[in-house]
Parts: structure tokens; C-alpha cells; sequence
């Protein structure tokens, strides 16, 4: 099977990306539930903190990764999707005008 030359095919390490983000917010849920049943002794309680650690870690890791910047590869493919057409469908240059107002 042949790739399109337009087709973009993500690397084992972007698949996984996801993966990682999720398995250290296990990670920091099961730290966290661990020490608070460790001190209370109380499942319900461990478990509610063990939850709400998972969604907290896992939101401030994804709000993290949205902060880095595109590498070369992200940007071509971006800009090949946001590319500005012409009236023909072909892909116009930024610096071309656009042919409207002032």
C-alpha cells in the first residue's frame, strides 16, 4: 500500500502521545489516593481524591502540551490544510493579492 503524497501518517511516538499524558495522570491519581488512605484510612475519601487528582493532572498536562509550539512537520501540514485558494481551487501565495477592497 502506497502513501498519497498529501496523506499525512502520524509516528508511533505521536499515537502514543495520548497514552503517556493519560498513564502519568494514573500515576499521580493512584500517588495521590494511596497517601490519602494511608492518612484517613477512608475508601470513599481516597477514592474521590484519587479522582479528582486523575482529572486535574490529566487537564493541566493537556493544557501544557497545547502550549508547545509546532514543529516543522506540524506547521507544513497545517499550513497546507489553512492554505488560501484562488477562484481555479489552486493554492495561492500569501503575498498575491487577494483581488478585493482597498
Amino acid at each position: 500500500m502506497t502513501q498519497s503524497p498529501g496523506e499525512f501518517k502520524p509516528s508511533r511516538r505521536d499515537v502514543l502521545r495520548p497514552v503517556e499524558y493519560v498513564g502519568g495522570a494514573a500515576i499521580a491519581a493512584i500517588f495521590t489516593g494511596a497517601i490519602v488512605l494511608m492518612v484517613t484510612r477512608d475508601w470513599p475519601l481516597s477514592l474521590v481524591f484519587t479522582g479528582a487528582a486523575f482529572i486535574g493532572v490529566l487537564v493541566v498536562l493537556a493544557l501544557l502540551a497545547m502550549t508547545i509550539k509546532p514543529d516543522a512537520a506540524e506547521t507544513a501540514e497545517l499550513g497546507e490544510a489553512d492554505a488560501p485558494r484562488g477562484p481555479d481551487d489552486e493554492p495561492r501565495s500569501p503575498d498575491e493579492p487577494t483581488g478585493g477592497g482597498h
